[in-house]
């Protein structure tokens, strides 16, 4: 049954897309036109046609090449975090923890660089600048969350416990209505984000709710045993959590944090709802033009491939973290 199902899908599907698709056009129906039957093949000319504008969103074109060197210096700040063989290493992960500062500075300017508004920003930029920060900072904010949650101060664990269940359970698109309307309402007289600030600050807060319970199920994972070793070494608590406690609940936790991760950055989509332009909001958006009306599964195709292969990534190097740390064991 499933091989039946394979072959009515897969040779269609590869007919049309690869086959008998179109690469150059102005046009749908020049796009058409060169087909034998109009709408027998894709039409990827709509792609490239938009490809500028799926990449950089609305940044001056003068402007460019700062988003393209942070791309750069993007990949850059990743390899010291994947390969833990890199030589020197250490400074390699001091530069990729300042990265979305550098990033931002290029981005939004400032400090000799032209300003850039941030209502500028869009399409693939504008996610990675949603994703990459928000899975930056949610980390190191959910371990926090979660060693106050599990604090012997009634106080600060009270307040670790409402924020947490208070973030959770609301919807992430009802927080970025806030974030849009709202939220400079709380800030003191005078003081004015923009709509990019004010959503980065949202999704950070809501992927690290999310971040501590993963954490916190993994410190309530350790052995009493743990503890008690740390308190005979005449560890102090932050000694203890950071030689002893943590490494091994993150390594515990890999399976949730990455998924945590990967359920974040695919939610970065509904800042379409508030007017942000990601990536899925260009293409969108892109439909509207009569010049290429009717090209919707090109534009959702080629969205849902950009986002399998982030999320295929991430989940491909979790599974190798997990093999090389023996999380089993």
């Amino acid at each position: 049954m499933t091989l039946w199902l394979l072959w009515k899908i897969i040779p269609p599907f590869f007919e049309w897309s690869v086959l008998n698709s179109i690469l150059t056009a102005d046009s749908r129906k020049e796009c058409w036109d060169q087909m034998s039957t109009p709408g027998v093949g894709a039409c990827w000319a709509f792609i490239s046609h938009r490809l500028s504008l799926f990449t950089y969103g609305f940044y001056p074109e003068a402007l460019r090449w700062r988003v393209d060197l942070s791309f750069v210096l993007l990949a850059l700040a990743l390899v010291p975090i994947l390969y833990d063989k890199l030589p020197y290493r250490k400074y390699g992960l001091w530069y990729s923890a300042i990265f979305p500062f550098i990033a931002g500075w290029l981005l939004v300017g400032g400090l000799g660089l032209e300003p850039v508004d941030t209502d500028r920003f869009g399409g693939i930029m504008l996610t990675l600048v949603l994703g990459v920060t928000g899975i930056t900072f949610s980390l190191p904010i959910g371990i926090a969350l979660a060693l106050g949650r599990l604090s012997n101060m009634p106080t600060l664990r009270a307040l670790c416990v409402f924020f947490i269940e208070f973030i959770r359970g609301v919807p992430l698109i009802t927080l970025l209505f806030v974030a849009s309307t709202m939220l400079n309402y709380f800030l003191p007289p005078g003081t004015v984000y923009a709509l990019l600030t004010r959503v980065l600050i949202i999704v950070t807060l809501f992927g690290s709710a999310y971040m501590a319970e993963v954490i916190r199920g993994g410190l309530q994972a350790i052995s009493k045993g743990q503890h008690e070793a740390g308190d005979s070494l005449g560890l102090t608590y932050w000694q203890a959590q950071r030689l002893i406690m943590l490494p091994q609940a993150l390594k515990i936790s890999i399976p949730g944090i990455v998924n945590t991760f990967i359920g974040f950055y695919k939610d970065t989509t509904l800042v379409l709802i508030i007017g942000m332009m990601d990536l899925l909001g260009l293409g969108y958006s892109s439909l509207a033009d009569a010049k290429w009306a009717g090209l919707a599964n090109e534009i959702y195709l080629t969205v849902a491939l950009f986002y399998f292969i982030c999320c295929f990534g991430m989940s491909r190097y979790s599974l190798y973290l997990e093999k090389k740390l023996h999380t089993g064991n």
